[in-house]
């Protein structure tokens, strides 16, 4: 790509969604993960801000507390960058309904904005080919919101799907994990609330998470399609996992 001068890689799997064999989705190989004291800190220090690092970051979270805060009050925010705007899932049966938790979920929707879109002009992306790979989370599903590789819901169904999943073996190492991003801990799903354990799909009650926190999703399994591996694999989910 001409004028690039960002670099995005991303292999190929194998699309386990569809039946076309030919068909692969596509997945961008992630640098690691930045919080907001870290990008002012690589702002100041490479000539991206014309502040200290202490003073942006101050200035960025007094930003974004006044956004949520208009967001609570049912606000759309535009930056031009993104849009964000608080939406209202699930369905009412009757027109006097009544707002319920257990049976409707408020959230905030972000999308890229036309500064964001304009900066893809000056991305290079590069597919690196199919991935060798002994198993994959290729979607993951919170049952209770319907988000789509975004959301968890503690207490309610995550519905986990891609390819030998299947959680089996005997090594201590086995089951399911949710790994806090910025702590490092981990918190392990208890055995009895995996609901459905296939090879192509998990279901599992997502244990107490801290709420406004981000988690990656790692499964560990000894399961194979003919017999049990000797060592256990671990499947990472790269997308994070966050608990509104």
């Amino acid at each position: 790509m001409a004028n690039s001068y960002h670099r995005i890689r991303a292999y190929l799997y194998k699309n386990l969604l569809t039946d076309d064999p030919n068909d692969y989705s596509i997945r961008v190989i992630p640098e690691r993960t930045l919080n907001i004291t870290q990008v002012c800190e690589i702002a100041a220090s490479r000539g991206g801000a014309d502040i200290s690092a202490a003073a942006m970051e101050h200035a960025v979270e007094l930003w974004f507390k006044e956004m949520a805060y208009q967001l609570c009050d049912s606000f759309s925010i535009n930056t031009g960058w993104f849009r964000a705007a608080p939406q209202v899932k699930g369905i009412a049966n009757t027109p006097n309904e009544h707002y319920n938790a257990d049976k409707h979920s408020l959230v905030f929707e972000f999308q890229q904005g036309v500064l964001l879109r304009r900066e893809i002009e000056g991305i290079e992306v590069e597919f690196l080919g199919v991935a060798d790979t002994d198993g994959l989370i290729a979607q993951v599903i919170d049952v209770k919101t319907g988000s789509v590789n975004d959301l968890l819901t503690p207490g309610r169904n995550l519905r986990i799907s891609g390819d030998k999943l299947k959680i089996a073996g005997s090594d201590p190492a086995v089951g399911i994990r949710f790994r806090n991003l910025k702590t490092d801990a981990v918190t392990v799903v208890d055995p009895t609330d995996l609901v459905v354990n296939n090879p192509s799909e998990l279901i599992v009650v997502i244990p107490d998470l801290d709420s406004g926190t981000s988690f990656q999703l790692e499964v560990t399994t000894q399961y194979a399609v003919s017999s049990l591996l000797k060592q256990p694999r671990t499947i990472t989910f790269i997308q994070p996992l966050t608990v509104p």
